[in-house]
Order: structure tokens, then C-alpha cells, then sequence
């Protein structure tokens, strides 16, 4: 750092030292060793002075009774947000440890979002407490190691400091699986001089034959990571001794297009593993991570992991973010898209538990690459499904989506997408989220979405009940919101219930949290001294079966996206029964079916009688919903040219849509066609049957 001011970062050493000479770690050494250290990984990140004299200065606020003011004062502002940020984090305490991790983690987030450096030194700093773990007691070692795992090691990959991110990775495992890490080194340590050797080796073949082609490069070996090396085994099911690619080995380059040249030399003097080439380069990770990945094998039919990547690249792939300040001029990179959609995040969900677990499961990167029409790609984790993609794609697109073509070809909404799939989202005006969704997508941004959704159009529900509740009520005794809010007599159940106004009053009087009875207590001119107790009695039980007639109705119209309303039961899952297709006007009989929800089916049909009586439901048809449904019609007609293409003219020119027609020649001169068509209700279905039965060719028309 020519150009820096280092008195300004040695004053703050002599500032650290002096603040941190009472203080002692757990290891027994003074404090000041422990900022200097989380300073000299800032340093290795070749992080900006602010974040490096933050890191020295992180402790001596919360620590050592240093104002803010003070920091200020020597330090500048920039420094001063930095070790706040860092001291906020991990300020407040809470009950229980899972709500002390997940506030903390959230906080974080925040101060991320402020300025990413804040996350930077925090993970500077948890990387010198890790290396001095051993010094703690066996419950906080394995405490600190699953916290450790579980924020600091996403957020690391998520930051794309991979440096960092494999160090934690070792250290956890160390502490959470010392068995397996000691056994690991062991393994590892006794192949160290023909591990070397044969690193050496290899090498020198790699280097030999990319200079027969002119490319200028480095290459280097390594033994992969321990915690690398745990995960090969946890994933396949298999023993040390099992894992054949333990090496690793990293080819750096001038530019792009020795990266490839290199790959073509590399496939051409050496076998290549099928399905095990990526191309990190073309399209890369979310955190930046660019590289050609490859596994081929090598000397000594070794399996033998290569990537391939420029000198920047590489600066980029170990630092992360930090490598921002090396390009871009010692700006800090404060707008990551990512960071925004962690803070929309924050905004949308109340507990912090919730919060945490919807963005660990966000900074899970390791995903699938998929294609919009255009050709834009869109990363999502593994098992994303094309309702995750709309969603990917805008929160609009999400809400509204009906169905998806993958590859051209129409796909369930449940659909797995894979690498290179190209998505294309259909979608509906009318169309709504719903519970089930919830169970398909696999992304937190989608999860958040629709749970936002649904709450909003419930809350709107419980709205219109209360208000309707209230003024009916109200009614009753002679008066109305508007002239009592008038005098101010709803100031009691506010002051009674923390609300805030009439709306709030509605909400939770529609959502059952409190009864109209409770309300009208608290209504100063209602008098129910001067009613007789027989009256009383009267107005109440009519109060009461007025609230269960508006909930009811309520209920009934918050079923209108299902065709059959379940009685006694919320937000139910119903499917049709494909034996008989029951559709609006068929009697019906819903039963209880084992991890599927309900199925409905028609009174008559075969599969009733074979169902126990106990799994029967009570069910009715929904008036409210106006979606078409599918039945099947057999028609027999003598066979004669152009039957098919006159029968399916009359059913299409009343507005009768055809989904599918199966056509076959009988004997005797006849011929059988299976049409499926959507109708909105039984009458419908009647009426096509009657205009088919009224064709002189048609025999018969029956119900499939």
C-alpha cells in the first residue's frame, strides 16, 4: 500500500495494544493478539486500510469502554461503521441460544447490506478464533464449529473467498468430527512423499505439453481439503481408501482464450471423465467465481481434478469480494443483487429463525444454470422446479403462472429442471398462489412470495369479515362504526388490545382473536345494565349465530380455487377422482385419502363401495368457481367419411373445447370416438350430449 497512510494503521495498533494490555485469551496470551491476527488476514484478503485498521480496532467498543465519538475522532467515519457494524452484531443477548444465532445472523445481514466489509472482518475475526479453539472448553468448541458451518462458511462461499472458506470447512470438521479429521491427516500423512512426488511428476508432464503448444502458464498441485475429501465420503457411501480424485491441480493463464486452448491440450493428452467438465467461464457462479473445471485421468491412471483460470480469476476465486477493491479502485462493492434480495428478505418476514433458515438455504450457490427464451441464465439450487424459475424470473411472473414448457414440451409445475434447460412460463390473470405451491418450490425467494401472497389475501379476508361482523352487530343495538368512531368510543379496546385504528380493530376481530362481545363491553353508550337478562341472553345467541354465519360464508368464498368445498376443514388439498370425473352437479362423496388430501367421487361410482365408511368426508360443489372441468364422452356412430370431423364442428360451435379424441373402426360398420372435452357444470355436459345424440349417423353417447 504505497500510496497509504501507515502512521494512521500503526497508531491503531498502539491504540489496540494500549485498550486490550489488561485483557487475557483463553490461551493465556495477551488480547492484542487476537485483532492482529483478524488484521493479518485482511491483509492476505488485500482489503482497503479502513477494513484493516477495523479489524485491529474491532473489539475495543464492545471490550474495552472506547466511545464511538473516540473512534471517530482519530479514525475517521469509514472505520467507525466498520467497528460498530462488527460490535452490533453480537451485542445483544437473548434467551435461547437459536434465537441469540438467528438475531445475530440477521443483524449481520443488515450490516452487510451497509457495508459488505462489516462481514469481511467478521469473518477475519471468526477465522483467528477457530485456529484458537482448542483453548475452550469441548461444548463451546462444538457450539462455535456448527455456527461456524452454518453462517460464516455460506456467507464465505457466498462472498466467493474461497481461501477463508475451505479453512473454516478444515477447522469445523476438526472440532465437530475429530475422529475423522485425525484419521483423515493420518491417511493423508502417510502418502505425503509419494503424494509429492507424484504431484511433481505431473507437473512437469502438464507444463511439458502445454508448452509443445505455447501456452504460457503456471501450474501447481495440491492434495485437496480435508473437509473436501469428508464430503466425497459422506456422499457416496464410501471409506478413505474408496476416494481415487485426492488431488488437485490448478493451471493459471494470461487470458480467456488460453484458458480454452489449455482445456483442448489438457483433453487431448489425457482421458477425460465423462460428465465432469464445467464451465464456470461461459457461465459463472453468483459470487463471481470464474473457472474451467475438469477431471481427467491422469499419470498412472489417477484420477486427477484440474482447473483452469486467468491470474485475476484466480485473485477473484480465493478473495471474493475483497478482490473488488484490487479492480475497482478501492470502491466498495455495496450494490451485490444478492445482498438486496437478503435486505427484501428482512423486510418481508418477522422471526428471526425464519429468516435465518430462508437465507441459509438462499446462500446454498451450488445449482443447476437454466435458459429463459431470450437466452438469459438464471442459477437455482438443485431440485428447483419451474414455479422457482417464474418466480427467479419476476415476482409477477410467479404469482401468475399456470404452467411451463421446458424444452418446448408442456411440464408439470412440480417438474425437476436440469442444466441447460430452457423454461418458458405461461401464465394467467386469474391466477393465484396457493398453499400447495409451498410444497413444490425449492428456492427462498419463491417460498417468501408466495407465503407474502397468501397472507395478504387473508388478511384481506379477516378485514372484510370483522367490518361486516361489527356494523351488523352494531346494527342491532341502534348504532354504527362511522357515529361511534365519531365520539371516539372505540378508544378503550385500542387502549385495551394495542391497536391502532379501526382497520387494525377489523383484522382482528375476523381473524378470531378477540369476539364482538368483548367489543361492545368496551363501548361506553352500549348499556347492557339497562337489558334484561332474558334480552341479553337473546341478543347474544343471536350475535353468536350471526358470527358463524359471516365466518362460514367467508370460508366458503376463501375455497372459490377449489371446485369442492371440504366442510370442517381450511385449505385442504382436493383432487377428482380420475375413475369417473366427477364434475359440478354430479352428487358426490369426498374420502380421506393417505398423504393426498381429499378425492372426490361421483355417488354412483364403482370405487365407493370399495372405500371404507370411516375415510368418508362430507363435500359439496363450490358455486364460486368458474374454471372448466375435464369428462370424457364415448359416441358410437355408423362409420361413414367425416363423422369425427362433423361431430367435433358441432361440439366446437357452441364453445365446447375439445382436449383430446381417440378414433377406431368397429366391425359391423361402426365406428367408436373418445372425446374429452371441459365443460363448467353438469347442465353443460347435458347439452353436448343432446346436440351430439341430435346427429342421424350418432347411435349412442355415453358418460366415460
Amino acid at each position: 500500500m504505497p500510496d497509504e497512510d501507515l502512521d494512521l494503521f500503526i497508531k491503531a495498533y498502539h491504540f489496540a495494544e494500549k485498550h486490550h494490555r489488561p485483557q487475557k485469551r483463553s490461551s493465556g496470551e495477551p488480547y492484542i493478539i487476537h485483532p492482529m491476527n483478524v488484521a493479518a488476514t485482511l491483509i492476505k484478503l488485500k482489503m482497503d486500510l479502513q477494513s484493516i485498521i477495523g479489524g485491529l480496532l474491532h473489539d475495543v467498543v464492545e471490550d474495552c469502554d472506547v466511545s464511538e465519538e473516540e473512534i471517530q475522532k482519530l479514525f475517521g467515519t469509514e472505520v467507525l461503521d466498520i467497528v460498530v457494524g462488527c460490535t452490533k452484531i453480537s451485542k445483544i443477548k437473548f434467551k435461547t441460544k437459536e434465537e441469540s444465532q438467528a438475531e445475530n445472523f440477521r443483524k449481520m445481514v443488515v450490516a452487510m447490506a451497509k457495508d459488505i466489509r462489516v462481514i469481511i472482518v467478521k469473518l477475519a475475526d471468526r477465522m483467528h478464533n477457530m485456529l484458537t479453539l482448542q483453548y475452550v472448553s469441548k461444548e463451546k468448541q462444538v457450539k462455535k464449529a456448527q455456527e461456524t458451518l452454518d453462517i460464516y462458511v455460506p456467507l464465505a462461499s457466498r462472498l466467493g473467498i474461497n481461501s477463508v472458506k475451505s479453512e473454516l470447512e478444515d477447522l469445523c470438521l476438526r472440532f465437530l468430527h475429530p475422529e475423522v479429521y485425525y484419521r483423515l491427516a493420518e491417511k493423508v500423512a502417510m502418502k505425503k512423499t509419494d503424494r509429492e512426488s507424484y504431484i511433481k511428476d505431473t507437473v512437469s508432464v502438464v507444463q511439458e505439453k502445454l508448452s509443445e503448444y505455447s501456452v504460457n502458464s503456471e501450474v501447481y498441485g495440491r492434495p485437496k481439503h480435508f473437509y473436501s475429501i469428508y464430503k466425497k465420503m459422506q456422499n457416496r457411501g464410501v471409506d478413505f481408501d474408496q476416494i481415487q480424485d485426492l488431488l488437485a491441480f490448478r493451471i493459471m493463464v494470461e487470458n480467456i482464450t488460453d484458458c480454452y486452448k489449455c482445456l483442448g491440450v489438457i483433453h487431448s493428452s489425457f482421458t477425460p471423465v465423462p460428465g465432469r467438465f464445467k464451465d464456470y467461464i461461459a457461465i459463472p457462479k453468483v459470487n463471481n467465481y470464474q473457472s474451467l473445471h475438469t477431471t481427467v485421468i491422469g499419470p498412472k491412471a489417477e484420477r486427477i481434478e484440474i482447473q483452469i483460470r486467468t491470474h485475476e480469476m484466480h485473485e477473484i476465486a480465493e478473495t471474493g469480494v475483497a478482490a473488488h477493491w484490487l479492480y475497482k479502485e478501492g470502491k466498495s462493492p455495496r450494490n451485490l443483487k444478492w445482498v438486496e434480495e437478503l435486505m427484501e428478505y428482512n423486510r418481508d418476514i418477522k422471526g428471526s429463525s425464519e429468516f435465518m433458515d430462508v437465507v441459509k438455504n438462499d446462500l446454498d450457490i451450488g445449482g443447476i444454470f437454466v435458459f429463459t427464451p431470450t437466452g438469459d441464465v438464471k442459477e437455482l439450487r438443485h431440485g428447483a422446479t419451474p414455479l422457482d424459475f417464474a418466480f427467479a424470473v419476476h415476482t409477477d411472473v410467479g404469482t401468475r403462472c399456470v404452467g411451463a414448457k421446458v424444452n418446448g414440451k408442456m411440464v408439470p409445475l412440480k417438474y425437476r429442471l436440469k442444466s441447460g434447460d430452457t423454461v418458458e412460463v405461461l401464465t394467467s390473470k386469474n391466477q393465484t398462489p396457493s398453499k400447495d405451491w409451498l410444497k413444490i418450490v425449492k428456492t427462498s425467494r419463491a417460498r417468501t412470495k408466495i407465503k407474502q401472497h397468501i397472507l395478504k389475501i387473508e388478511r384481506e379476508k379477516n378485514r372484510e369479515v370483522g367490518e361486516e361482523l361489527l356494523e351488523k352487530a352494531l346494527k342491532e343495538h341502534g348504532t354504527n362504526v362511522k357515529s361511534l368512531e365519531k365520539k371516539k368510543e372505540f378508544q378503550k379496546i385500542y387502549d385495551q388490545h394495542n391497536l391502532k385504528n379501526i382497520e387494525e380493530l377489523y383484522l382482528h376481530l375476523g381473524a378470531g382473536r378477540f369476539s364482538v362481545a368483548q367489543i361492545l363491553d368496551a363501548i361506553p353508550s352500549i348499556d347492557f345494565d339497562k337489558v334484561t337478562e332474558e334480552e341479553k341472553k337473546r341478543k347474544e345467541k343471536r350475535l353468536e349465530s350471526l358470527t358463524k354465519k359471516i365466518q362460514t360464508s367467508a370460508k366458503k368464498s376463501a375455497h372459490r380455487d377449489n371446485a369442492v368445498v371440504v366442510d370442517g376443514l381450511d385449505d385442504i388439498m382436493v383432487r377428482m377422482g380420475k375413475c369417473c370425473n366427477p364434475i359440478p352437479g354430479d352428487p358426490i362423496v369426498g374420502f380421506i385419502t393417505r398423504g393426498r388430501g381429499i378425492t372426490i367421487h361421483t355417488h354412483s361410482c364403482q370405487r365407493v363401495h370399495e372405500i371404507e365408511e370411516t375415510r368418508k368426508i362430507e363435500v359439496h360443489w363450490n358455486p364460486a368457481y368458474a374454471f372448466r372441468h375435464p369428462v370424457n364422452i364415448r359416441v358410437i356412430t355408423h362409420d361413414k367419411p367425416g363423422i369425427l370431423s362433423r361431430i367435433s364442428n358441432n361440439i366446437h360451435s357452441h364453445s365446447i373445447n375439445i382436449k383430446s379424441a381417440i378414433a377406431k373402426s368397429l366391425p359391423d360398420m361402426k365406428g367408436s370416438f373418445l372425446f374429452e372435452i371441459e365443460v363448467k357444470d353438469y347442465s353443460e355436459f347435458l347439452k353436448v350430449v343432446s346436440i351430439i345424440e341430435a346427429m342421424e349417423e350418432v347411435i349412442s353417447v355415453t358418460r366415460a
